[in-house]
């Protein structure tokens, strides 16, 4: 059986549209995609990660940003990236380091964090 991950969902505050919008959508320049309209009811907002993996973001009401729960978006320009947010006014750091795969985190403005990397290499090959 073959498995492969179709979608992320992560929380935002109620009335948080525009502010999802403008990071996910005018920041790191992911495609809104619309939402079922079955579904339309539960205050969501959808962006297209590739051609077949989505991102949700929902509303919610006992939202806390004290998770370690993130995702990780593999991009081409890891330091254009970077660059960008920072210009943004947006805080990135940079974890302790794996082989082959250069990454930073940052916050999203409902402070979930984002791992962003590029594969270089396979980090297995760097193991003993």
């Amino acid at each position: 059986m073959k498995v492969r991950l179709q979608h992320v969902s992560i929380p935002r505050p109620p009335g948080s549209e525009n502010l999802t919008r403008a990071f996910y959508g005018e920041i790191l320049g992911l495609e809104e995609i619309p939402v079922p309209s079955t579904i339309r009811q539960f205050d969501l907002i959808w962006f297209a990660l590739g051609p077949e993996t989505e991102l949700h973001v929902f509303a919610e009401e006992a939202f806390s940003d004290q998770s370690g729960r993130h995702f990780c978006l593999v991009v081409e320009d890891l330091n254009g990236l970077k660059h960008k947010l920072v210009e943004a006014g947006i805080e990135t750091w940079e974890p302790a380091t794996i082989q082959g795969r250069p990454r930073f985190f940052c916050r999203d403005p409902f402070r979930n964090i984002i791992e962003f990397t590029t594969i270089e290499a396979d980090y297995k090959s760097f193991e003993e």
